[in-house]
């Protein structure tokens, strides 16, 4: 195990920046550099209140500076292509926020830059960390659930509400013409992706139901994947689910075998049901006082785990274009009122450095 430390610098000042940072600063073998924003002032007033060492008014002036090991993008999707063009350029490995971008096209257009210049990209998809999914993909992996039938999400953040719907946190929302299935249905298509495997087929039909914003806000999605299983994402962000914290799982999963049911409720528990019996807690670690369960924290650790030490890491730019396909396929069978099946890629994937 090396003793090398990793320099971390970030792009985008905004709403979720604050919770990469603090993983960041938590995690042993992490410096984090400085930051900067489109916003000066936003930058400065960012890095004042999280205790930084200071700001930068433009993002090329921050990497020629600092010369960081890695940026962790967190700007609008719109400018994350050129963005994360800056740091491939000079050599810099890239995490960034999803959407990774705004289109396929542009996605895999990232995908191939960082590849051409030999530079990691890994996407900040931290669903697949929290604490409950990991847990689940270890009974999985144990076969304690015996063969997967059905999975099921039922999505209720209940934020969605009126015409003030999201502008307290993330008021870009409101003007996302893809909204349910491209900011958050694809946190679930990747997790069903690490759970159950690949997908073949999709069917959806997807509607708005608040007025006062661009984009659909609730739909139905039926998964089909490779190994036979089905999968439900039934999503609605208007209405809450039960929970203290309706954020905090954003809702309740059923995940069902021959061996019996797992259920997630709306405080993070886990509840089995083996066939024919009464459903028991299934107990298992997380760490309720961290954001998320810990699952910010538990991706950057892995990262710097992989950057320093030549470890395997989740979540490349490459393995994400998965993602960005089943989500074009939803969004076409809604619009042609059908279902689509997909097709692996059959592009190999070219050699890229993960160490620095």
């Amino acid at each position: 195990m090396t003793t090398k430390r990793l320099k971390v610098a970030g792009a985008g000042a905004g709403y979720y920046a604050r919770f990469h940072v603090e993983a960041w600063k938590s995690i042993g073998r992490v410096d984090y550099a400085g930051i900067c924003d489109a916003d000066p002032d936003k930058a400065r007033g960012f890095a004042q209140r999280l205790g930084l060492a200071g700001s930068h008014a433009g993002l090329a002036e921050m990497l020629d500076e600092l010369q960081p090991d890695l940026l962790d993008i967190v700007t609008p999707p719109e400018s994350h292509l050129e963005v994360a063009k800056a740091a491939f350029e000079r050599g810099i490995a890239v995490v960034c926020q999803k959407p990774l971008a705004p289109s396929l096209a542009e996605a895999i257009k990232m995908v191939e830059q960082a590849e051409q210049h030999g530079v990691p990209l890994f996407v900040h998809e931290n669903f697949r960390f929290r604490p409950w999914f990991r847990e689940t993909a270890d009974l999985l992996r144990q076969n304690r659930i015996g063969t997967v039938h059905a999975l099921s999400f039922r999505l209720r953040p209940g934020d969605g509400q009126g015409a003030d719907a999201y502008l307290q946190r993330q008021p870009y929302f409101r003007r996302m013409e893809r909204f349910l299935v491209h900011e958050t249905a694809i946190h679930f298509i990747d997790t069903f992706r690490f759970l159950l495997g690949e997908i073949s087929a999709v069917t959806s039909r997807l509607r708005r139901l608040n007025p006062g914003i661009a984009g659909e806000d609730a739909g139905y999605i039926i998964f089909e994947f490779e190994n036979g299983s089905t999968a439900l994402f039934d999503g609605n962000r208007l209405n809450a689910h039960p929970a203290e914290n309706p954020a905090l799982t954003m809702g309740e999963m059923w995940l069902e075998g021959s061996a019996g049911v797992l259920r997630l409720d709306g405080s993070a528990r886990l509840w089995w049901a083996p066939h024919g019996q009464p459903e028991t807690e299934h107990h298992y670690p997380r760490h309720e006082q961290l954001f998320a369960g810990g699952a910010v924290h538990a991706l950057q650790a892995r990262l710097a785990d992989c950057l320093l030490d030549n470890t395997t890491m989740e979540n490349s730019g490459r393995d994400y274009l998965a993602n960005i396909r089943v989500e074009e396929a939803v969004y076409r069978s809604n619009a042609e009122g059908r279902r689509i099946t997909l097709e692996r890629p059959t592009r190999s994937t070219p050699t890229t450095r993960t160490t620095i």
